[in-house]
Parts: structure tokens; C-alpha cells; sequence
């Protein structure tokens, strides 16, 4: 901001501001025991006065300031310093906005961590319980530049627009409510009600020199919004379902709009008389998406729908033009759904891009009909969203889907994706292009009930990710190879990788072998060397070399394998499996036979985990059908049956007090502490809100500990002699697994992404 532009007197005032704040150890303004008016008001005094920099130069300002009014003031960000920290503040802004501050430094403390922000990490965690140590931060995106919150349901459409110079968002959701959005400031200029019910398409265009938008939804109602003034100008009524796709475009220079319902019909609107024509009809099931562009000169609208196909429509004569396109494959026997479209020009050829339930991205030539190239893949998930732009000149599409939060970035020339954008914490259902301050950027919408604003350019990059899985992380185990101690994990992306303890790099290249998600990690030694036993949806259990990366023996099962631990039976390592349809195989890991297996529970093994109980080898298992019970491993034999509860989602061991126990996470959210020699339950661990997902336990700084991980995005640590909550952190994402290791270092995998932390500050004092 240049000096002319500040406000007057706006320096003086926001400097008096600040010598207003007493100052902390560091000279800095203690922002904890700051006045309320400036945790409210500081970021605007500071833009006034063209000082956005420094304040966001300040970790405790971060802390403090009131989240909508720093996330604000993100935008003005110019140094690197303060773009580096806008960036971590943004990555996940929606989650720590409405926690309290000390909640929200552990998430900021995490989200330095993923962008490589060490000194910032460091700012964050000091006096904290955690210290995060490494992230491989790939869900995290320096390319988001704004995060709008204001829906309270599904964000299910977006489209963009400029009014009195200035761009434009217009988002439809589930709670039925249509938003405005000014880019350049990220605020709400207005909303929009009168739907009933969810609204599924939004569309803008000029009528008569007046910006409008034209939304539908569950009502079955069009509805036309002056967007200068807010206000609803025309219902159009013809449709008889929800209406789920809008497009606009001009037809014999009238402003018209083409819409597609779940009446199976596609309808046009003259939107300045508000008359409508005859349906067009051939889709035999909904019509999802909507556009309109030209081909030889005459305008045409393309449709998708649920039966399918793509279907082109004359909009002059009202007629179909040429013959349904099909090419989407059928998904799990759901149909061939076609989820979303856009078009654009590939070498001068008009083409239309579209999204399936089948996962892929598809691009077809609207002249001839034939596919262009191969599909596009890589979204682990249905497609619901797609946009297209140029980006350097080149035709690229930007799509979203699945229930990993990506958005892509396609170069439609070679087919190559060229960016891929992490910040949604859900699937991405909406997508729109928009300039803003000369470049281009995509307005996305999610399950997650945000939108998000994406520099589409090169840009300044923040942080320097590591490399990770490309889908969620399952499970984790230790083990020490040539003296270090490393992190062995699975995920759905169907790999094993390892990891250094100390700087998070990935060591040797990612074990492939598995054809589906790998499910379940264990480790130990065959031979004095270390291997990585590994089990999974297509039923197979590999056991690696870690030292080789090669497969050192393997064993293929009928059925899925949910779980494993390994451990020795008569001085020979074994391996305990859980499947899918309740059997518990043991297999020594050696020669690769299966020696014993039983029918233990109903149906899924969720868990599993091995000890020793009076002097005897024995597994505990936890399934679906609430049961723990433990076998003795010798003898082949039920030991115990403990409980009789909920689903069993998470199981460890270990010993308080001399005697074993066995600690349970369940679906509740408790963690229950057992005697495994008794049978009794000894403890209930409440705390955690969701699901707990995972349970480590060791013994750390010679105290008893387990640590979990919930549904509710929190990690604690239980100090289980005393049966006592020692701390709480908050993560970004759920922590499906994880696991301790002696020095009190806790690996845990959150969505693709895994991250290591210290427990030092707590068990022996802060630095």
C-alpha cells in the first residue's frame, strides 16, 4: 500500500495501538494480555497504516488476534516472512478458528512444521506441551491465497462474475443459501435466500446491462438475483425436480439461460421476458451438468447426466445435435455417471471436459465425438468438479473429487497434471475461473463447507514438502536399520515406505508389490536383519528386507488383511493376521507357513497386538463385534475374553505396575484400560469426543504411557499409572495411526501426510 493511499493518520493510530500492549520477554507486544478492541481491530489499524508485514511477523499475534480479522489481513502480505507466515495461518484456518488460543498455536506450531518453517515452528511451540520435529507437509498449499467461510453445509456450486470492477464469487449450498463473495477482500457482500431446500447450480451473466445470477436447486425453482442489489428479480417455474446444472450464454442476441434437471429434461430460459421453451428430452436419468459454447459458429448446449452420456443440443433449432458420447466407465455396478463438464479449444478443436464416478477426467473432441488421449487419473474418488482456463497460453483444465480434498491442475495439451492444490479437508464439488489482480486464479467450493481462492500462476512458493504417500497413511511401526531408527509406514496408495526419525526424509525408494491398499504395517527381525511384514485389501501379506527392499517371502490370503503384530513363539518370529471375515491366522514369518488359525470374532479383525501373560506368548484381538479376547500363541488356545462392548477400533499393550494390560480405543471415543490377567477393567479414559482411531503405548522418562487418536482431531497422551490426561494436542487432520517410540517421539499419520513430534516439553520440562 503506498503512503497516498494510507488512511490519515493511520500510522500514528496503529502505533499508539501498540505501545497501548504491554511488552513481553522478547520486546515484542504481548498480544495475551492485549485489550479485546485490538485482538479485534489490530489487522485492520495495520493495513490502514500499510503494516501488514510486521504484524503478521508476530507468532502471538497469530495466537491471539481474533481469527476473522487476521485471516483478513492475510492478503496483504508482500514479504516473504509475511507470506511464509499467511500460509501456515491459511492452511487450516477453518479448523483453529474456533478453538482457543493455546489450541490454535499447537495447530499453527504443526501446519510451520508441513510448510518447512522452522524458525516459525519454533516461535509456535515454545512453552507448548509439543514440539513438532518433522512433517512431510503435502496437503498443505502456499497457492491458497483465501479461505471464505460462511456456508454451514455443502458448497455445491460456484460461479464468478465483475461487477462495478470488481470480481466476484457467487456460491450456492446445501443449508440453501446463494453467497456473494468480493475476492479482493474475502467478505460477504450479501445472501441470498429463498431456496428451499439445497441449491445445486449457480450461473451469472448481464441482462439488459445488469449483472445477475441465475441459481436452482432442490425447489425445482430458477431464480434470477440482481447482484447489485441483492435482490431476487424473477422466478422461473418449469422444472418438476431439483435443478442441478446452469449455463448462459446469448442466443439471438437475448440473454438466455439452459438448465438440466433431475426431471431428466434440459430447459432454456429467455431471462429478460422469463419465458421458457419446449424441454429438451433424451437423458434417461438426471442431467448433472450444464454448458453452453459454439460450434461452426452456432451457439450449443452440452449436457451430462447420470445415464452416461454427453449430449449436445442445437440451441436455435432446439434439437439434438448428433449422437449421445459415452465413454465413462461403471463404477462399483452405480451406473456411468458423468458428474461435471466444462469446454474449451485444443488446438483450435472445440473439446468438453468432464468428471465421472469412475475416477477419471475425459476429454472429448464435440466435432467428431471420440475421446482425445487417455483418460486423466489420479483422483481417488469421484469427480464432481471441473473448470477450464489458459494457463502460459495453454488450454488447462482444474478439476476436484474424491474425499481426498485435491484439486488438480491438467495440462490439457499433454495430458500431464501440472499443480496439485491441498487445502480442502473434504472432496471438492464446485470449481470456477476467475482474474484477480491480473492473474488467474480457481474458486473452489467443498464438503467442507469452505471456499477457497487459488493462484493458478507460479507465484511466490512457500514451504519445501517432502515427499509422502499420495493417499492416506493406515499404519505405522519402528524398527532400526544400520543404527538409525526409522518409521515404517502403509497407506492406501498401496505402498510401504520408511522414514528417518530425526529429519523425516524418506529412505530407499517406496515398496510396491501390493495391487490395492495395504492396510497393516508390523516389523521385526528374521536372521538378525530387520523386515516389514505388510497386509492388505487384495489379501496378500509381504514380508520386505528392509535392508534390500526386496520381498524376503509373502503369503496370499482369500480375504482382506485388516491387522497385524508380530512377536516370537518359541524363539521364531511370528506374525498374527486379522481378515476381514474374522479369522485370526498365525504364520511364521521364517518359512512362511501358516501354524495355527481360529475363528475368533464375527467378522472384521480391527486390531491386533502381542504380550506376555504369565509367562506365555499371547495375542490380543479386537474386532467388529465388540469382543477382545486373547489367545495364547503356544498352546493355540482362548485365554481370555475380555468385554463385551462397542467396536474395537484400536488395541495396545504393555505393563503397570508389573501386571499387563491391554488398551482399547472404541467408537465412543473411550479408551479402556484392562488387567489382562484378571480380565477386569481396571480404568475408563474419557476425554476424546469421536471414534479413537489409534493407540500406542510405551514407557517414557519411566512413566507408564499410552497416546491416542481420534475422529476429533486431538492426540492425547495418558499417563496410565495414575489414569490421567498429561495433554491434548490438536491436529489439523484425523490421526488414523500412530505410534511412540522410548524417547518420547510420536509418529502419526493424518490423511496423506506423516509427522513426527517430541513429548520432551511435557515429561521433562520446557525449554
Amino acid at each position: 500500500m503506498t503512503p497516498s493511499a494510507l488512511a490519515p493518520y493511520a500510522l500514528t493510530v496503529y502505533e499508539r495501538a501498540l505501545r497501548s500492549i504491554p511488552k513481553a520477554d522478547d520486546g515484542r507486544p504481548a498480544w495475551a494480555v492485549a485489550d479485546p478492541y485490538l485482538l479485534r481491530h489490530a489487522a485492520q489499524h495495520a493495513a490502514q497504516a500499510g503494516r501488514a508485514d510486521e504484524l503478521l511477523g508476530d507468532p502471538q499475534f497469530l495466537t491471539y488476534g481474533e481469527p476473522d480479522a487476521v485471516n483478513a489481513l492475510l492478503h496483504e502480505a508482500s514479504t516473504d516472512r509475511a507470506r511464509i507466515a499467511a500460509a501456515v495461518y491459511r492452511a487450516s484456518y477453518t479448523t483453529h478458528r474456533s478453538l482457543v488460543p493455546v489450541e490454535r498455536q499447537q495447530i499453527l506450531a504443526l501446519d510451520a512444521a508441513r510448510f518447512r518453517a522452522t524458525e516459525l515452528t519454533e516461535a509456535f511451540a515454545r512453552n507448548a506441551d509439543w514440539t513438532p520435529v518433522w512433517a512431510t507437509g503435502s496437503q498443505v498449499s502456499s497457492a491458497s491465497t483465501t479461505v471464505l467461510t460462511g456456508h454451514t453445509g455443502y458448497v455445491n456450486a460456484v460461479a464468478t462474475a465483475k461487477v462495478n470492477g470488481r470480481s466476484l464469487a457467487v456460491t450456492g449450498g446445501s443449508e440453501g443459501t446463494v453467497r456473494v463473495w468480493d475476492l479482493a477482500t474475502g467478505h460477504t457482500t450479501a445472501v441470498l435466500g429463498g431456496h428451499i431446500g439445497w441449491v445445486h447450480a449457480v450461473a451469472t451473466t448481464e441482462v439488459e446491462g445488469q449483472p445477475v445470477a441465475v441459481t436452482g436447486g432442490d425447489d425445482g425453482i430458477v431464480r434470477i438475483w440482481d447482484l447489485t442489489t441483492g435482490q431476487q428479480i424473477a422466478q422461473l417455474n418449469g422444472h418438476t425436480d431439483s435443478v442441478t446444472g446452469i449455463a448462459v450464454t446469448e442466443l439471438d442476441g437475448r440473454a438466455v439461460a439452459v438448465t438440466g434437471g433431475r426431471d431428466r429434461t434440459v430447459r432454456v430460459w429467455d431471462l429478460t421476458a422469463g419465458r421458457v421453451g419446449g424441454p429438451l428430452t433424451g437423458h434417461t436419468d438426471w442431467v448433472s451438468a450444464v454448458v453452453t459454447t459454439k460450434l461452426d459458429g452456432q451457439p450449443v448446449a452440452v449436457t451430462c447426466g447420470d445415464d452416461g452420456t454427453v449430449r449436445m443440443w442445437d440451441l436455435t433449432a432446439g434439437q439434438p445435435l448428433g449422437a449421445p458420447v459415452t465413454g465413462h466407465a461403471d463404477w462399483l455396478g452405480l451406473g456411468a455417471w458423468v458428474n461435471a463438464m466444462a469446454t474449451t479449444e485444443i488446438h483450435f478443436r472445440p473439446v468438453a471436459v468432464t468428471g465421472g464416478v469412475d475416477h477419471t477426467v475425459r476429454v472429448w473432441d464435440l466435432t467428431t465425438g471420440h475421446q482425445v488421449g487417455d483418460p486423466l487419473t489420479g483422483h481417488n474418488g469421484p469427480v464432481f468438479a471441473v473448470a477450464t482456463t489458459k494457463l502460459d497460453g495453454r488450454p488447462a483444465a482444474v478439476t476436484g473429487g474424491g474425499d481426498d480434498g485435491i484439486v488438480r491442475v491438467w495440462d490439457l495439451t499433454t495430458g500431464h497434471q501440472v499443480a496439485q492444490l491441498n487445502g480442502h479437508t473434504e472432496a471438492v464439488t464446485a470449481i470456477a475461473i476467475a482474474q484477480l489482480n491480473g492473474r488467474a486464479v480457481a474458486v473452489t467450493g467443498g464438503r467442507d463447507h469452505t471456499v477457497r481462492v487459488w493462484d493458478l500462476t507460479t507465484g511466490h512458493r512457500v514451504g519445501d514438502p517432502l515427499s509422502s504417500h499420495t493417499s492416506n497413511v493406515n499404519a505405522i511401526a519402528m524398527t532400526e536399520l544400520d543404527g538409525r531408527l526409522l518409521a515404517v509406514t502403509c497407506g492406501d496408495d498401496g505402498t510401504v515406505r520408511m522414514w528417518n526419525m530425526i529429519t523425516g526424509h524418506q529412505v530407499g525408494d517406496p515398496l510396491t508389490s501390493h495391487t490395492g491398499p495395504v492396510f497393516a504395517v508390523a516389523t521385526t527381525k528374521v536372521d538378525g536383519r530387520p523386515v516389514a511384514i505388510a497386509g492388505g485389501l487384495d489379501g496378500r501379506v509381504r514380508v520386505w528386507d528392509l535392508a534390500t527392499g526386496r520381498i524376503a517371502t509373502f503369503v496370499d490370503h482369500v480375504d482382506s488383511v485388516l491387522a497385524l503384530a508380530t512377536t516370537e513363539v518359541g524363539r521364531r518370529p511370528v506374525v498374527v493376521i486379522g481378515l476381514d471375515d474374522g479369522m485370526v491366522r498365525l504364520w511364521d514369518v521364517t518359512t512362511g507357513r501358516q501354524v495355527a488359525a481360529r475363528a475368533a470374532h464375527a467378522n472384521y479383525v480391527y486390531a491386533i497386538a502381542t504380550t506376555e501373560m504369565n509367562g506365555r506368548r499371547v495375542a490380543v484381538t479386537g474386532g467388529r463385534d465388540g469382543t477382545v479376547q486373547v489367545w495364547d500363541l503356544a498352546r493355540r488356545q482362548v485365554a481370555a475374553l475380555i468385554g463385551d462392548t462397542e467396536d474395537v477400533s484400536a488395541i495396545a499393550t504393555m505393563e503397570v505396575g508389573g501386571r499387563p494390560v491391554v488398551v482399547n480405543g472404541f467408537g465412543d471415543g473411550t479408551v479402556r484400560v484392562w488387567d489382562l490377567t484378571t480380565g477386569r477393567q481396571v480404568a475408563a479414559l474419557t476425554g476424546h469426543t469421536d471414534l479413537v482411531a489409534a493407540v500406542a503405548t510405551a514407557e517414557v522418562g519411566g512413566k507408564p504411557l499410552a497416546v491416542t487418536g481420534g475422529f476429533d482431531r486431538t492426540v492425547r497422551v495418558w499417563d496410565l499409572a495414575a489414569g490421567t490426561c498429561l495433554t491434548t494436542l490438536h491436529v489439523p487432520g484425523t490421526p488414523r495411526c500412530l505410534e511412540i517410540a522410548a524417547d518420547g517421539t510420536v509418529v502419526l499419520g493424518m490423511g496423506h501426510e506423516v509427522v513426527a513430534l517430541k513429548l520432551a516439553p511435557i515429561l521433562w520440562g520446557r525449554s
